[in-house]
């Protein structure tokens, strides 16, 4: 992508019914949006008794370690883990912002589609600094990729163009859009968490929508090898989205045994399994637009997520 997510002339085809898209997401978001700087208590202190995300999907559940930890351990365990979490978002929400900016570089102002991708742009901004702020306020470090992935998002971002960029924003709003569901309606979970994930599922629901339509239409002419180059870069785009999203450092910023803990995790089965069922409709959508190839496939299994 050297200037544009998408080349101009795709824009033409299909124009009133992707405006209608678009319109109805910008009524929407006039209708219900949040301010997370007054919709959270950020001035209440972090009790420790509650959990910073649903136990049951942390990595470590259903382990024989998880069956040594105290209740203590495992609530310091998913606040981390739940921080963790933010932060890769964050990451790829900045990845996000900029593809979508790209996309609508010197493209017609007046269209409800330019419109609803700056009015994205706004709810990641937000979404990003709610974010960071929920991950120090659960007492936890600035968790970051490693340094090799965070170098290809800055090429995934740079090369990636249309469907290509759209379905891979759509794989990582979904999977995080999946577990923040059930963390949201926890009463184990910090109050001050549930309502960032509240906010985040309400405001991402528009993004996925966009996500999905602006995936469909850029798809409907492309040929074979398009297809199979592109849903390739997704697929391996989500694999090292989704292998992000913990941070192996939470296992020893919660006071844990970071190798066993590491050992432990990766083989969890139950965790794995979690992942599989909580994307059956997301992999149903790719599947729908030709993007499950048998070498895409290779690296959705390998991220547990089919």
């Amino acid at each position: 992508m050297a200037s544009s997510t998408v080349r101009p002339e795709d824009h033409h085809q299909d124009r009133p019914a992707g405006q209608d898209v678009a319109r109805r997401l910008l009524d929407s978001a006039a209708k219900l949006s949040y301010d997370p700087a007054t919709e959270v208590d950020w001035d209440t202190p972090m009790d420790p008794d509650h959990h910073g995300a649903s136990p049951e999907w942390s990595t470590l559940y259903g382990t024989a370690y998880w069956q040594e930890l105290t209740e203590a351990q495992r609530k310091a365990l998913t606040r981390q883990e739940a921080a963790s979490v933010a932060s890769t978002g964050i990451w790829f929400e900045m990845i996000l912002q900029q593809m979508v900016l790209r996309d609508m570089y010197a493209k017609d102002p007046t269209d409800p589609r330019f419109q609803w991708a700056l009015t994205e742009v706004a709810d990641e901004c937000r979404h990003s600094i709610m974010f960071a702020r929920g991950a120090a306020k659960l007492g936890a470090p600035a968790y970051r990729p490693r340094r090799p992935v965070v170098e290809l998002g800055r090429a995934f971002k740079t090369l990636a163009f249309g469907e290509a960029a759209y379905a891979a924003i759509l794989v990582a709003e979904e999977v995080l859009d999946v577990m923040q569901r059930d963390w949201m309606r926890d009463e184990r979970v910090a109050p001050f968490v549930r309502t960032i994930n509240n906010i985040h599922v309400v405001e991402e629901s528009r993004h996925m929508k966009f996500a999905r339509d602006e995936t469909r239409r850029r798809l409907r002419n492309a040929g074979p090898v398009r297809r199979h180059i592109n849903s390739l870069v997704v697929a391996i785009a989500s694999y090292y989205i989704v292998t992000s999203m913990v941070n192996r450092d939470v296992y020893a910023n919660a006071g844990l045994d970071s190798e066993r803990a590491r050992s432990e995790a990766g083989a969890n089965e139950h965790h794995k399994s979690l992942m599989r069922s909580s994307c059956s409709g997301l992999m149903e959508f790719l599947a729908s637009a030709r993007l499950l190839t048998k070498p895409a496939l290779f690296f959705y299994k390998r991220a547990s997520l089919i």
